[in-house]
């Protein structure tokens, strides 16, 4: 019987109905994730883990699990949580689940420059304080969408897919990558430098992998190119942005405004110096939380752990040098 521990609760049934009779299921009860003793001890037992972001799965969870372990499948698309070379040192394969989550977090990287551009949270605030005593020309003014530059750093499937949602409002899409994309071409999309689009982009939007030459990426040179009033959007990775720089930066108003979904630390601490400013939305990682992805990312990681254990060899292998996108 293979014995398969999955890290959180998922939602609907799909786990049970693992076949009783050759899958050992046993699932973490608890809301946060297992600790490094609990992961070190599964993984010392069990033939699969099934991970998430949260869980970090370093080399002494690997080497715990050198004899047991067949693989370690993340319901998820980046796996920055996983050390890859240690995995690769010990023959255990790593699987993710890449392209069930593009819309979703697609959706709300848009969805969360939309809410600063009209101040949208802001205004709820206002409502809620007591203080809608009138309409007013100048209240709440906030920046058009329609026509705005938009700056895309990385341009994988979240931030292609992005930048589509944006030919709906007419913006124009500027956009950096390791290498220019065609497809971006046929679109009349424009490949720049990430300085040169950090500059001249009215919204930019982060949509790359976790790497060390990511780690950063965004800090206080790269944010004081940034114009006056812009806005940034992070629904990649929150250390590619450098936290205390990006908090100086939304003091100054360069940017004007930031909409997170990802943040360093993660969870952020309700007394974070972010959260005592008023030009700043915090969303608590919820790219891909709506009911198809969230299937759709427990399924695939079951479709990889059950080709591994029959046999024919993981469905969406991870390579410990391949770069992967970011949710």
């Amino acid at each position: 019987m293979y014995r398969i521990f999955v890290t959180r609760e998922w939602p609907g049934d799909l786990l049970s109905r693992l076949e009783a009779d050759r899958y050992s299921v046993e699932i973490w009860p608890e809301y946060t994730a297992p600790p490094s003793e609990v992961l070190r001890a599964r993984a010392a037992t069990c033939d699969v883990i099934v991970t998430t972001v949260e869980d970090r799965i370093d080399a002494s969870v690997i080497e715990a699990g050198a004899r047991s372990l067949r693989a370690i499948t993340q319901a998820g698309v980046g796996v920055d949580n996983i050390d890859l070379d240690a995995a690769a040192s010990f023959g255990i394969p790593v699987t993710n689940a890449p392209d069930v989550l593009t819309d979703a977090t697609a959706d709300l990287a848009f969805a969360l420059m939309t809410a600063a551009a009209r101040r949208i949270v802001e205004g709820d605030r206002y409502v809620r304080d007591g203080r809608w005593s009138t309409w007013h020309p100048s209240l709440l003014l906030g920046k058009a969408l329609k026509g705005a530059t938009v700056g895309v750093v990385g341009l994988g499937r979240i931030g292609f897919a992005f930048a589509e949602r944006c030919r709906g409002f007419d913006m124009k899409v500027l956009y950096t990558a390791r290498t220019e994309k065609p497809a971006a071409a046929m679109h009349g999309w424009r490949f720049a430098p990430l300085d040169k689009v950090l500059s001249q982009s009215d919204f930019v939007s982060l949509h790359v992998p976790l790497t060390n030459e990511t780690r950063g990426l965004i800090g206080a040179r790269t944010l004081s190119l940034m114009q006056p009033g812009s806005v940034i959007i992070n629904t990649a990775r929150g250390p590619v942005v450098d936290t205390p720089a990006l908090v100086d930066a939304l003091r100054v108003g360069r940017p004007g405004f930031a909409a997170l979904d990802v943040t360093e630390p993660e969870p952020l601490p309700p007394t974070h110096d972010l959260l005592t400013l008023s030009n700043v939305i915090v969303t608590p990682h919820i790219g891909s939380s709506d009911h198809p992805s969230r299937s759709a990312m427990i399924r695939l990681a079951i479709e990889n752990l059950r080709s591994i254990l029959e046999g024919s060899g993981p469905l969406n292998p991870v390579g410990h040098s391949s770069p992967q996108s970011a949710v």
